[in-house]
């Protein structure tokens, strides 16, 4: 639930047309940065916010807040603030992001929509896009590795470790790695991984349910 100041509330009831967007980036070496799309430059949070950079929403203010899911904001490459080296050094990767609605009469008065994370920025022509996760977006990562029967490598990477003719393919399974490739002490998957067959396991007469390999 979104905390409205009272008075921006009231405000906002009287049909006031006075309300931006203020974007609000703290790099991972702790420097500030601000940007709105109201046509003056705002201060926000002590935060000089620079007007003429084009950011732009992006996706909707929807699902960043609370939810695991993304968005994006665009804007003008600008040498005082966003530039193209600092971008390809990394300066901005994992940056806090914070999208504020603000009074720009009154930039006290303000309400926060959603925060993220930048997890990447490009450049597109002279201008960038950065794709935005919210807070609960890392929920959704995979860390490390699951186990499963399926390698997992590429076929010629350095994990697969044999050098793929142009149009081989792999479909990651243990027959094809050893009876195809030849290459199964590299094999990146768990072949002997009870199947689901065996959670549902039952007393029977025929086939075999006792959990040992599926190969």
């Amino acid at each position: 639930m979104r905390n409205v100041p009272d008075e921006m509330a009231a405000r906002m009831a009287s049909g006031a047309a006075t309300l931006c967007h203020v974007w609000l980036l703290r790099r991972r070496d702790g420097v500030r940065l601000g940007f709105t799309d109201h046509d003056c430059d705002l201060t926000v949070d002590g935060v000089r916010c620079r007007a003429e950079s084009g950011w732009t929403a992006g996706a909707a203010e929807s699902a960043v807040g609370l939810a695991a899911g993304a968005a994006s904001a665009a804007g003008a490459l600008d040498d005082a603030a966003i530039t193209e080296e600092a971008i390809a050094a990394g300066a901005f990767d994992e940056a806090a992001v914070e999208l504020w609605r603000v009074d720009w009469e009154r930039p006290d008065l303000r309400v926060r929509l959603w925060t993220a994370s930048l997890t990447r920025i490009r450049r597109e022509g002279e201008r960038f896009t950065a794709d935005l996760e919210g807070p609960l977006g890392m929920l959704e990562r995979v860390v490390g590795r699951t186990y499963g029967r399926m390698c997992d490598a590429r076929l010629g990477d350095g994990r697969c470790g044999i050098a793929a003719e142009a149009g081989a393919t792999c479909d990651g399974r243990w027959a094809t790695c050893v009876g195809v490739f030849g290459n199964g002490v590299n094999f990146r998957g768990f072949p002997d991984v009870p199947g689901d067959d065996f959670l549902v396991a039952h007393a029977a007469t025929s086939g075999r349910r006792d959990g040992g390999s599926r190969r």
